[in-house]
């Protein structure tokens, strides 16, 4: 992004200067406070004289239609009209409407108008001249003393003469403001000058409230009128490093935090995309309304990327995206503060504040931590007062914004094919129409689901994995077993043995049969256009793993070894730690009900098989998950089975 020359020190008042000697380049005005004005102007009582203009042409105009209305059968009054028009007119008349001023505490004249004619401008009473309303009722009230018979308004209404009256003084704002700046009571916004070459400040010196007032001065000079007197060459070099560097941290920010997301082009495309608006909104508004800056919504930036990554991976891009603040912006620290502030706070507080009404009470806390931040460097720079007002009600807009805008999340939701956090909740929830059908048609393997749902609810959070990603898989990987249901042991009531659906069906149907549910999962997943952020938890849920009860009766069998490709899963292995927990937590809870002994030992030796089954069979070489987190996981396995299958306390039977 394009940067120009500016006046690139940070001072306090009160701090030492820390830069070298400054010298001024050129001259420049000192310029007063809004305080310092606003005690002048009470003090002297600033009255602006209004200046108008005489007008020949209107007033000739003005004669010569009146000569030309209609009168009907009182035509014959038309002279006198005309005389007395022409008498009012030689005064002059001015507009209704009051005049309005640039100077926000200066008070326009009630009493004094300046008329200039031919060259030369008079002071006169605002009563010898009339409004174009005076004129008005003074023209009936002229010609009602010669004609008291005639119901002259009435007249003048039907036949269009009051239309014709229009000012023949006009009101010249230019002239106005130069003889308010020649007045005795005008105030100078300035309050001296100083010369190129003249020493601003030296180094170390102390930063007083007039030195401070001179530095403001030649910073707003300096920011306004000097341009780049270097080579262009270097300006755009300076430009290109600058974008570089910005590149560079966010390339590392992802890097450190989110590697995977190189590999999914529409995670990357989206964040880029976010980065880009947060550049070049903060570029648009320093560049053409400054002052706007507070209104801009910069937290909501936070809570877009929060809607599709976790937090951690939120907080360094978020900061990144801010870093143009510090270059683009005058008041770049404070801004930056504060909306860093506001929006690592309110990406914890979105969790607990996102359904309905509770999203402006996230909002308040927004404008309540902004607030903060502004008056803290307020506080310290002890400056003008004056605007605080507007800049809080900008920051209260901006603040609100970050509700309405946050919305958009949908419409990026589908243009980059993601699943937000809202998504994935509203799609956990198991009135679902669709989990409702699974609860229909396969009421086992549905209520297998719900538990392994809070199984990796649990490890989830242990590991710090996505949460709400998880509870959603857990809810639709066995989603196609409804097309086969009875296939599956959780959903028959037959006595215990071999299920009575597999019974006549040699090992290789069966497992067919079996397989089969990962691809029914799929096209039901298609079918009801489920994110592929879930398909690949139905694709990856059994990995590559085998049917172990059907593969060993085929072998027990006499099968041949090397024709037992049939009885393998033919999805993908597990590529992130959230696969890795389902999978297991899949595996714990179906092998769990074969369980007849819930004694630690045995639920230790039971969790760590499971776990050493998978690595074993490969079915965890491709995935990106730490010992330490598969060590979590493995121990809040064992809480969770320990919890859920605890003794009970038998009652004793009453005697007699």
């Amino acid at each position: 992004m394009p940067r120009t020359a500016k006046f690139n020190y940070d001072y306090k008042k009160g701090t030492p200067w820390p830069y070298e000697t400054l010298i001024s380049q050129f001259d420049f005005p000192i310029l007063k406070t809004d305080e310092q004005i606003q005690e002048e102007r009470s003090q002297a009582g600033t009255i602006v004289v209004p200046y108008y203009r005489y007008s020949e042409e209107v007033t000739s105009t003005v004669v010569k239609n009146a000569q030309s209305v209609d009168l009907g059968t009182l035509n014959h009054l038309r002279p006198a009209v005309v005389t007395r028009l022409s008498e009012i007119y030689a005064k002059g008349v001015i507009s209704d409407g009051k005049v309005k001023l640039d100077h926000r505490s200066a008070q326009v004249s009630e009493n004094l108008i300046y008329i200039q004619r031919n060259k030369h401008a008079t002071q006169y009473p605002l009563t010898e001249v009339y409004k174009v309303s005076d004129a008005r009722n003074q023209l009936v009230a002229l010609l009602a003393q010669s004609y008291p018979s005639v119901n002259l308004d009435s007249l003048f209404r039907r036949s269009g003469l009051y239309e014709v009256i229009v000012p023949n003084l006009l009101y010249d704002k230019g002239m106005t403001e130069l003889t308010h700046a020649d007045s005795d009571d005008y105030v100078s916004p300035t309050l001296g000058y100083v010369k190129a070459d003249e020493k601003i400040v030296s180094k170390g010196e102390i930063v007083t409230a007039e030195i401070a007032q001179i530095l403001d001065s030649y910073k707003e000079e300096y920011n306004k009128v000097f341009g780049y007197s270097g080579p262009r060459v270097l300006l755009y070099l300076g430009n290109i490093l600058l974008a570089l560097a910005l590149v560079i941290v966010l390339y590392l920010a992802l890097y450190f935090t989110s590697p995977f997301v190189f590999g999914l082009w529409n995670r990357y495309l989206y964040v880029l995309t976010i980065f880009m608006l947060a550049v070049v909104v903060t570029f648009l508004v320093e560049k053409h309304i400054p002052n706007f800056m507070y209104m801009v919504p910069f937290p909501v930036f936070a809570l877009y990327l929060l809607a599709f990554f976790r937090k951690k991976q939120v907080f360094p891009l978020y900061t990144v995206m801010l870093l143009p603040l510090l270059i683009f912006c005058g008041n770049g620290m404070e801004l930056f503060v504060m909306f860093l502030t506001a929006g690592v706070v309110a990406t914890e507080t979105f969790g607990h504040l996102s359904k309905g009404w509770q999203q402006f009470l996230n909002a308040a806390i927004i404008f309540g931590l902004e607030l903060m931040v502004f008056f803290g460097f307020r506080f310290i720079d002890a400056g003008s007062h004056a605007a605080w007002w507007l800049d809080v009600v900008l920051i209260f807009v901006g603040s609100a914004a970050t509700v309405l805008l946050y919305p958009l999340i949908y419409l990026f939701e589908r243009m980059f094919n993601l699943v937000s956090v809202t998504r994935l909740e509203e799609m956990a929830d198991t009135s679902n129409p669709l989990l409702q059908e699974l609860s229909a048609k396969a009421p086992g393997t549905f209520q297998h689901c719900l538990q392994v749902m809070n199984i990796v609810d649990a490890v989830g959070r242990a590991t710090d994995a996505n949460v709400p990603l998880l509870r959603a898989a857990a809810l639709y990987h066995d989603i196609g077993k409804m097309q086969n249901p009875q296939c599956f042991i959780e959903n028959q009531t037959a006595s215990p043995g071999l299920p009575s659906y597999h019974s006549g069906k040699t090992p290789l149907e069966s497992a067919a049969d079996i397989i089969r549910h990962v691809d029914d999962g799929l096209a039901i997943a298609e079918e009801h256009r489920l994110p592929e952020d879930i398909k690949v938890f139905i694709r990856t849920h059994h990995g590559t793993s085998s049917t172990a009860y059907f593969l060993n009766k085929y072998l027990n069998e006499g099968g041949d070894p090397s024709q037992t490709e049939a009885f393998y899963y033919h999805g993908q292995k597990p590529t992130t730690k959230e696969e890795v927990i389902l999978m297991v937590c899949d595996s714990i809870e179906a092998a769990s009900r074969t369980l007849a002994d819930f004694s630690p030992e045995s639920i230790d030796r039971f969790v760590e098989s499971i776990v050493a089954g998978k690595e074993k069979a490969g079915q965890l070489e491709d995935a990106d998950i730490t010992l330490h987190d598969l060590n979590l996981m493995k121990r809040m396995l064992k809480t969770y089975l320990l919890q859920i299958h605890h003794g009970r306390v038998a009652y004793p039977k009453r005697k007699g």
